[in-house]
């Protein structure tokens, strides 16, 4: 017999339906989904705009699905998809309102949410600790490693061991000290049952089974598999940044439409301002090596400042060789003092690849301090390129990453559109870094985009309605109409993209592109000198 877990869903959540219906209504390549049409008083919606979809082939290989809403202190029960950006920036891939949990409402919102991401399966996906998911994520998403937080572990051991906690306070600490602590799988493992012992719990069912299920949440069990972490040890305590202080125990669905689009907007422009300052300035150097100036042109500002961290700490941690078979190398490394806490790296010179036992790069996508002191004792001046991810780089979202992926979208006008939106984008980005590069460039590049909009508005008049799947737009974002000129007459696209220029005394100035798809151009400036907005705006005459 099926569990389900119920909640009425309100006039409230016909206000979010009325808002989802608006917007798809506006953007085709908008998508949201009910459970049950038939029945809007539990049905179940699952929602992600065009910018969702487009980051999630960027940065989707690690997903954190947000249930926290749902819990009992919030009168919304929200969910959320979400994973992490270049910037290591919370990034949205969807959201959803489960007002009727059950097993097969989950398996519903799994696959109904991987058919928008063009079901792309993620590498890793973090979780609550709900056997509802833990059913769903083994049936939709096998090939995904799966991970509880760890936050939602500690929380619930609170609560399953309040009188032991209450009675010996620093039970909890040791606790959290042997997940987090622990380097290898031995010594943990050599920690866990002493522990129990030592406090005498070990018959306790929840103990146990948390212990049962050490492989989806203690750390050292799932160093082999990417999580985008930037920090080993930071982990995943609390999975709701996203929409942290956006949405709280008074939102209600009425405002919760509105307390979306505020904090979609204000992660959207703290990428923008992280974009700026990657691209603007310049870090100090910390060595003369050439691998640190190589990885400061590659990396985003924050990655960069992680890295140059492992490669400062290469001084401090000598490599001893301590096998040698031809092609093959095999080194302790270990901080001075701490021979205790060694790890083990294998480089193969041939292949220009080493392995580490603290297993930083398989977990972080970020080399560790361990394979930097081998390569430097090898001689290795840069980096190689399997060891930059390219969704570190400070050119992650115009790289051609997308297209990598674009063979395995489904060949839906809906879908394809996403890599139209895409491949436009980088195309405009192209031609407005040439068209800025100087004032009589740009008069050039000006005319030709006035020409085009022409175009596009000729397309527009005489089509007998757009295409399905043809526009691609999202809430407040900028964005540029664009005609291919051996298009079909009856399809236009509408592609978003964030620009940055540099006027003739070399000052970085940063522009959106609006409204072009009705009959003008609006170019907002930011500029560093003077903090504020500069707003232009050119007509065209269609």
């Amino acid at each position: 017999m099926s569990i389900t877990r119920q909640r009425p869903l309100g006039g409230g959540g016909h206000h979010v339906l009325d808002y989802l219906k608006r917007m798809q209504a506006e953007n085709p390549a908008f998508f949201y989904a009910v459970q049950d049409d038939n029945n809007l008083a539990c049905g179940n919606i699952v929602w992600a705009d065009a910018t969702s979809r487009t980051n999630y082939s960027y940065f989707g290989d690690a997903v954190i699905l947000d249930t926290t809403y749902k819990t009992n202190r919030y009168r919304v029960p929200f969910t959320s998809f979400t994973g992490l950006n270049h910037h290591g920036q919370p990034v949205l891939f969807g959201c959803a309102l489960i007002f009727n949990e059950s097993e097969s409402s989950f398996i519903w919102l799994f696959r109904t949410w991987l058919h928008a991401m063009s079901g792309r399966h993620p590498v890793s996906i973090t979780t609550d600790l709900d056997p509802f998911i833990q059913v769903t994520v083994a049936q939709v998403l096998p090939s995904t490693r799966h991970r509880f937080c760890k936050w939602s572990i500690f929380r619930e051991t609170r609560s399953k061991l309040a009188h032991l906690c209450q009675s010996h306070p620093d039970f909890e600490t040791e606790f959290k000290k042997c997940v987090h602590e622990s380097e290898t799988i031995d010594e943990f493992e050599s920690y866990w049952h002493p522990l129990l012992e030592r406090f005498y719990v070990m018959d306790n069912e929840w103990l146990q089974s948390m212990y049962n299920a050490r492989q989806h949440w203690v750390p050292v069990y799932l160093r082999d598999t990417f999580f985008g972490e930037i920090s080993m040890n930071e982990g995943n305590e609390c999975l709701n940044s996203f929409f942290d202080g956006y949405v709280n125990s008074s939102t209600t669905l009425q405002v919760l439409v509105r307390q979306y689009e505020k904090a979609v907007s204000s992660w959207h422009e703290r990428e923008l301002k992280a974009d700026y300052d990657t691209t603007n300035s310049s870090p100090v150097l910390k060595t003369p090596s050439p691998m640190e100036k190589q990885a400061a042109s590659l990396y985003t500002r924050k990655i960069f400042m992680k890295f140059q961290e492992e490669l400062v700490e290469t001084l401090a941690n000598p490599a001893t060789k301590i096998d040698d078979s031809g092609t093959i190398t095999t080194y302790r490394v270990a901080k001075f003092g701490e021979n205790q806490k060694s790890h083990v790296v294998t480089f193969n010179s041939f292949e220009m690849k080493a392995s580490c036992s603290c297993q930083m790069f398989e977990y972080s996508g970020i080399i560790c301090r361990h394979i930097l002191t081998v390569f430097r004792a090898k001689n290795v001046l840069t980096l190689p390129s399997h060891y930059v991810l390219t969704r570190w780089t400070r050119n992650a979202k115009t790289s051609t990453l997308l297209d990598e992926h674009a063979s395995e979208l489904p060949s839906t006008s809906c879908e394809s559109v996403i890599v139209r939106y895409n491949n436009l984008r980088q195309e405009a980005i192209k031609y407005v870094e040439e068209g800025a590069k100087s004032i009589q460039v740009y008069h050039v590049a000006m005319r030709a985009l006035q020409e085009a909009a022409k175009k596009v508005c000729a397309i527009k008049n005489h089509s007998s309605g757009t295409a399905e799947g043809a526009t691609v737009t999202n809430g407040s974002r900028g964005e540029l109409l664009v005609a291919d000129e051996d298009a079909p007459s009856n399809q236009s696209v509408v592609s978003f993209f964030e620009l940055e220029i540099f006027s003739l005394d070399h000052k970085a100035i940063r522009f959106s592109l609006e409204q072009l798809c009705t009959q003008s151009l609006s170019l907002t400036f930011y500029n560093e000198l003077h903090p504020r907005n500069y707003t232009i705006t050119v007509h065209f005459l269609c």
